[in-house]
């Protein structure tokens, strides 16, 4: 389980996150839903280790992250899909794939993912940066398995994309959550995101100001319109 307490954190002398408390289960997806600039790039960000907290706490199985470099959080199993992809452009999808690769270890080969992206084994030795939006978000979260990773982070994986992709990516993370990894979701279309969580959070100014399984929140449409601004 990975365990977020009071997690406190910003840029220079400004707080963006303000005491962020959230659990991912094991095999389930926790989805944060959020208008844009309420923090959620931040808290995957401090998670990750990328932007270092102020205050707080991050576990996973009840190993401390905080403080930790972003490679050794990403050895005990904690993956980043970027927002915005960030695939290495001039490198083929195949040298991503090995760039990323932790040699000899995890179920996560690369025979695995090409036969879960049959669209990048067909451009394996295709440069990164000519492969559509689609195809580099597929690079992105394909470059994330290889690492083997116990749990999953996904900031914003529809952005940009066309909505056929959209369901494809949807159908993807569906099924990594049957295949055994936590996800945490981070996502403004709630089409994509709403059906695969089992727990949805809302930010607010770097808070979380709501939670509550699917079905309560599919049942609450007053607070979807407070706090998203969804009629």
């Amino acid at each position: 389980m990975l365990r977020v307490s009071g997690l406190a954190a910003g840029y220079g002398t400004g707080r963006v996150l303000h005491g962020v408390d959230l659990e991912v289960p094991d095999r389930q997806v926790l989805t944060i839903l959020g208008r844009n600039g309420v923090g959620k790039t931040t808290l995957m960000h401090s998670i990750m280790g990328l932007v270092r907290p102020t205050a707080g706490s991050v576990t996973l199985d009840g190993v401390e992250l905080v403080g930790r470099p972003t490679h050794r959080i990403a050895r005990v199993g904690v993956a980043l899909v970027p927002q915005g992809r960030r695939v290495f452009a001039p490198l083929s999808v195949e040298e991503n794939l090995r760039i990323a690769a932790r040699h000899g270890q995890g179920d996560w080969t690369t025979a695995r993912i090409f036969d879960m992206f049959p669209r990048l084994a067909q451009r394996r030795r295709l440069a990164a940066g000519l492969l559509s939006g689609g195809e580099q978000q597929m690079l992105a979260i394909a470059r994330a398995l290889v690492m083997s990773p116990r749990i999953l982070l996904l900031d914003e994986p529809s952005e940009g994309l066309a909505p056929v992709v959209v369901e494809q990516v949807g159908e993807v993370i569906a099924g990594l959550r049957t295949s055994g990894l936590s996800v945490l979701l981070v996502e403004q279309n709630i089409g994509l995101a709403l059906p695969l969580a089992d727990t949805v959070l809302i930010m607010v100014k770097g808070q979380i100001a709501y939670r509550g399984s699917q079905q309560d929140f599919r049942g609450d449409r007053d607070t979807a319109r407070e706090l998203l601004g969804i009629t």
